[in-house]
């Protein structure tokens, strides 16, 4: 009998679960190709504007304008140096200041090595190099938000070279905070690069008018803001890392400083908006200013978040009033 031909063997078919993840790979690598590329055009279209500070191996991007006493600004959770910049507080204090505004330790061109974790303890010895480098024997120090937490660690390594404190939007009390444990995952080795090169970055362009509302709210966001920030460099993959990991320390960070409040001897104002929707202003800013015996506490009526942005002039006045000489010890 002639030989029968051989049927062709059955073509292998995908599972439909199978399929749905080989489509969601190729569609988050679609993300990580597209999200590295918007990080690239935003460096290229925002290129550092300051100079480079080595610290123990770790390059810190710093800015330096104007002369006369040294001024610090340090910057919130997801901010650059652009922050300051835009809101015009720089050139102004630059005046009659020798400005040094720093990127702190993962935002803007500072480096942010994973082999450390960056507490704001870590990151104002870091800082308190750069200055040793700059030449900086003694500054007001102001810090924002995040900054702020910085700003009270390195007037307690430091207090000599931290002539005043200026503490704008802070957190100093521990409190349930729900962030901290949104991004949480975000923070996490290997899964934490995974979700900030792929649907971070999305989600927070989506995000981006709302979070813009909490900041500033219930002020609008300033023109300039809107105009000039450079938002496409807090969105790149890097940078909202770093902020993850930041939201995660936020209360255990305030832990380990608030038995050092009463402690400070320094002049130490206390910037804060009452409309505030990030903080309790009262649980805030106010508990504070009962803790450091001599503070002065500066409420912003019906403010929000970002006073250096919505009410430069407040900010610039504290800044006009700082005393010159430290509180004695009691």
């Amino acid at each position: 009998m002639p030989a029968q031909p051989h049927s062709p063997p059955p073509s292998p078919t995908l599972s439909p679960a199978a399929g749905v993840a080989l489509a969601g790979a190729a569609l988050l690598g679609a993300g990580v190709v597209e999200n590295g590329r918007r990080a690239r055009a935003a460096e290229r279209a925002t290129p550092p504007v300051g100079r480079f500070v080595e610290v123990g191996g770790t390059r810190l991007h710093v800015l330096e304008r104007g002369r006369g006493p040294a001024l610090v600004l340090l910057h919130g959770n997801g901010s650059l140096i652009q922050d300051w910049l835009v809101s015009g507080l720089v050139d102004r204090a630059a005046e009659t200041h020798r400005v040094v505004v720093v990127d702190r330790p993962g935002f803007g061109y500072s480096e942010r090595p994973r082999s450390r974790i960056w507490t704001p303890a870590m990151q104002a010895g870091l800082i308190r190099g750069a200055l040793h480098s700059l030449g900086v024997d003694e500054a007001v120090v102001l810090g924002h938000s995040w900054g702020a937490q910085v700003a009270i660690a390195l007037a307690v390594q430091d207090p000599a070279r931290v002539r005043a404190l200026i503490l704008e939007s802070g957190y100093y009390f521990p409190s349930p905070r729900i962030d901290s444990l949104l991004f949480a995952p975000q923070s996490l080795p290997g899964l934490g690069d995974i979700l900030s090169h792929t649907v971070a970055p999305v989600t927070s362009r989506l995000l981006w008018p709302r979070i813009l509302d909490r900041l500033f709210g219930p002020a609008p966001v300033p023109a300039r803001f809107a105009r000039d920030f450079p938002v496409e460099m807090v969105l790149r993959p890097s940078q909202l890392r770093s902020a993850a990991a930041e939201s995660v320390l936020l209360v255990p960070d305030a832990f380990a400083l608030r038995p050092h409040y009463a402690a400070l001897r320094m002049p130490v104002t206390i910037l804060s908006g009452t409309g505030d929707r990030l903080l309790s202003h009262a649980d805030q800013a106010v508990a504070l200013h009962h803790h450091i015996p001599g503070s002065r506490l500066v409420a912003v009526a019906g403010a929000g978040h970002m006073l250096h942005q919505t009410a430069p002039d407040r900010v610039l006045a504290a800044l006009s009033t700082a005393p010159c000489e430290r509180r004695s010890p009691l």
